[in-house]
């Protein structure tokens, strides 16, 4: 059996998909910034239940959108839209900023070996389907208009806020800008009295943009049906975006059924005592890592190393251990890349990277009991470390396990070549760490330390102290102390430390 867990039931479940093939949605980028290593985590693990699925012999569609308008600062639903903060900064266009983070997230997805979705729809493409599904969430009386836009009245709907485990009860008082309750989230926020957005559209409730929750809905059942399987996303996404998705959907389709059947949640990586945040400026990227030498698939391993439930802390030494293990992986395997298959070895769909290509018989039937073994030479050794992967996959995506069991392998003596060479072509398509075509080579360190990617402005303590910064600066300006708040800006541009003020507070990053 393949298990889950699901963040619905907070309980490890059987995978029973309602469709071929699975339908599978993941959360996408806002792409007014850099990605950080803590958003690739995310897709790293979506990448590896993709890949899980696909071994145990389901199909997948998936689906990750791009959010390039919708998404405001903070979270919040008043205020600037990220990328509209995001193209003042940098003073470029919005359609300048979303390009080029969106091919450094791709860049970033291809580095790391994340298998491409069957489609990345971009918000910005999707406003007029938007309009239609809150305009229908507004005539089931799902929603009602205050003059910054549209709102979800959440107390219509009871079963709000179970996948957070909130008590919709006791969220009943907190009013804030005339809505009915402290939950009620907008499906169209309107330009405020003055404002002019960059990015904005006509629509029955004025012109404005659509609400950040909504995309995720009209998108995904659009181009995976009204109803599937599968949404994945990070833990945040949990507490709150995911919570106002599954509300606007199942009031939208009014058929009492769950609108998404699995819900799925990677953990938070973290740099020192905090997660990393994109919005908060300061996490170290991708492109951080390869600078100081590091191979993109030395983090991937660094993150399989522990489960996607676990939070993570990221340190020069784990990134030091992991480059090391990659390398001593690589050399091992090299010699297997040379040896002929001694018969047809499974290819589930995708062939084997590690075994010569032209084999008579692609496929292994589902349910052999040495599935990836060739037929007529069975390795019983092999046999029950394939048990072992197959055993730790179904396991909620157990991938220490796996990578335990690829060492264990590689350790072996009772093993034979053929039987290796299948253990390790079956980790790695598990894996995705791109065994087959890696070099020591590749591996060797760069000129600069890892420790430099943790300099100071990177310390975790440092981050509090920009933090307690920009709110001094704040407190400044509000008392006029012109000089003191000019005094506190010098500071932060010796840092490195950009902040842009918005009408909803300053927002800073490293430059």
């Amino acid at each position: 059996m393949f298990r889950l867990y699901n963040s619905v039931t907070r309980r490890v479940e059987q995978f029973q998909p309602s469709a071929t093939p699975v339908g599978m949605y993941s959360c996408g980028p806002t792409v007014y910034s850099y990605p950080h290593l803590g958003n690739m985590r995310t897709y790293v693990f979506a990448d590896t239940l993709r890949r899980a699925l696909r071994w145990k012999g389901f199909g997948v569609r998936h689906v990750v959108n791009i959010t390039d308008v919708g998404h405001a600062v903070a979270d919040s639903d008043t205020g600037l839209d990220k990328m509209e903060v995001a193209a003042a900064r940098e003073r470029r266009s919005v359609e300048e900023i979303a390009a080029h983070y969106t091919e450094a997230f791709f860049a970033d997805l291809a580095a790391l070996n994340v298998l491409p979705a069957d489609e990345y729809p971009r918000a910005s493409a999707w406003v007029d389907q938007m309009i239609a599904f809150a305009a229908r969430l507004e005539s089931l009386g799902y929603a009602y208009q205050l003059p910054s836009g549209l709102y979800f009245d959440t107390g219509k709907l009871s079963s709000y806020g179970a996948l957070a485990l909130i008590n919709a009860g006791g969220q009943r008082g907190g009013h804030l800008h005339g809505r009915r309750l402290a939950t009620d989230f907008a499906l169209w926020r309107a330009d405020e009295p003055g404002q002019r957005r960059i990015m904005r559209w006509e629509s029955p409730w004025g012109p404005g943009v659509p609400g950040w929750h909504l995309e995720c809905s009209v998108m995904s059942t659009a181009l995976l049906g009204e109803h599937f399987d599968i949404h994945t996303g990070g833990v945040d996404h949990r507490e709150l975006h995911h919570v106002n998705e599954i509300a606007q959907s199942e009031a939208y389709l009014g058929d009492g059924r769950p609108w998404v059947r699995y819900w799925l949640h990677g953990e938070f990586l973290r740099l020192g005592a905090q997660r990393m945040a994109k919005s908060a400026g300061g996490a170290p990227r991708l492109a951080d890592l390869t600078e100081a030498g590091y191979h993109p698939m030395a983090f991937r391993l660094f993150l399989l190393g522990s489960h996607y439930r676990s939070q993570l802390d990221f340190t020069p030494a784990v990134m030091d251990t992991a480059q090391a293990t990659l390398r001593r992986l690589v050399t091992r395997i090299a010699p297997l890349r040379s040896l002929a298959p001694q018969g047809p070895l499974v290819a589930r769909g995708n062939p084997d990277p590690l075994v010569a290509r032209g084999n008579p018989d692609p496929l292994v039937a589902r349910g052999n009991p040495d599935p990836l073994v060739a037929r007529g030479n069975p390795d019983p050794v092999a046999a029950c470390l394939l048990d072992q992967i197959d055993a730790a996959v179904s396991a909620d995506l157990a991938t220490p396990r796996i990578l335990a069991t690829l060492h264990d392998a590689l350790r072996e003596p009772a093993l034979s070549q053929a039987g290796l060479r299948a253990v390790v072509a079956e980790c790695d398509e598990l894996l995705g760490l791109g065994l087959a075509r890696l070099d020591a080579a590749d591996l060797a360190r760069g000129r600069r330390a890892i420790g430099d990617l943790q300099s100071a402005d990177l310390q975790s303590a440092d981050l509090q102290s920009i933090g307690q910064l920009v709110a001094d600066r704040t407190q400044a300006r509000k008392g006029k102390d012109w000089a003191r708040a000019d005094r506190i800006r010098a500071e932060l541009d010796r840092l490195g430390v950009q902040v842009t003020d918005t009408p909803d507070g300053p927002v800073w990053e490293f430059r």
